[in-house]
């Protein structure tokens, strides 16, 4: 069969309530040139027993992987699969609007100079209503993505598969923040087209897999690596900036989670590079209150936080 247009990369891991949504909203589509590739990432029985009702070779793919537990590679490992001239990413529990692709398609091909492409997000809490809308950014968006000014949905994003090639796919060695790796890498090669549409909806849920300490981790990686390339730009103090702040909130989270020694030492490592920004001094100053704190009093904080998650 001829190549498709598009490949459509879906990782899954044990996420069956919400699972048959997104891929029926991949089958919605009124573009219809694609190829669906589901990684599983080692889900339990009744997962692979659904993947097997949707699995249509070679139009919708399921790739049965032993589990990791690390997004990056479970993504990599049906990027390498992949055939399309482009690729969109898919997450397990959020859904396209029906014409999502068709847009998005059109739009890049009518730019030959954008390598990527993002959409409006619609935002829907726990309980299934809109929370908020999430805009896209065009152009030239580097800057605003090390600010944090511009929130990309992963599921929101299609990108041509050559340009992909060029920056190189997932970091595997992340845990977290893969996709604003990723993110970063694209906008420092190529502009990107905005879609002021909300064609793609992200559902907030209990389910989700997070650990803010591993957060601001692998953000710091993530930082360090563009530090590296992009030390003689002009972003160079932005990013030293955004580490610096990073750097405090992790120290601040191992606080939070008793862990006193990773607190001390994470702030006392990190103090010459980052003592001059003003970020770092705020974030820096809530783990030391909270490493101060009384063991009675941090119990109580911490029992809050876990109730309150």
């Amino acid at each position: 069969m001829p190549s498709p247009a598009v490949s459509i990369i879906l990782p899954t891991f044990d996420r069956l309530e919400y699972l048959p949504d997104a891929v029926e909203s991949v089958l919605a589509q009124t573009f219809e040139d694609w190829e669906l590739l589901i990684a599983d990432d080692g889900s339990a029985a009744p997962t692979r027993a659904y993947l097997r009702t949707v699995a249509h070779p070679p139009r919708v793919r399921v790739l049965c992987l032993e589990h990791t537990g690390r997004p990056a590679r479970v993504r990599n490992a049906a990027l390498r699969e992949a055939k399309g001239e482009y690729v969109a990413f898919m997450d397990s529990d959020d859904v396209w609007r029906p014409d999502k692709l068709a847009v998005q398609i059109a739009s890049l091909r009518a730019r030959g100079g954008c390598g990527w492409s993002h959409t409006n997000f619609l935002l829907l809490g726990a309980a299934g209503r809109p929370a908020r809308e999430m805009r896209a950014a065009a152009g030239w968006i580097l800057g605003p993505l090390l600010r944090t000014e511009t929130v990309i949905a992963l599921p929101s994003v299609v990108a041509v598969r050559a340009l992909l090639d060029e920056v190189g796919g997932f970091d595997e060695e992340l845990v977290m923040c893969e996709d604003y790796d990723l993110w970063l890498r694209l906008a420092a090669r190529s502009a990107v087209v905005a879609i002021d549409a909300p064609l793609t909806v992200v559902r907030r849920h209990t389910q989700h897999y997070g650990n803010p300490a591993v957060s601001f981790r692998d953000s710091l990686r993530v930082l360090d690596k563009v530090m590296h390339t992009a030390a003689a730009t002009p972003y160079a103090s932005v990013i030293r900036r955004e580490r610096a702040k990073n750097c405090a909130s992790l120290a601040r989270c191992h606080a939070a989670s008793g862990d006193r020694r990773a607190a001390w030492r994470t702030l006392l490592s990190t103090a010459p590079a980052s003592w001059g920004h003003a970020g770092w001094w705020s974030e820096a100053l809530k783990a030391v209150t909270v490493v101060l704190a009384p063991r009675g009093l941090r119990s109580i904080v911490h029992r809050h936080r876990q109730r309150s998650a």
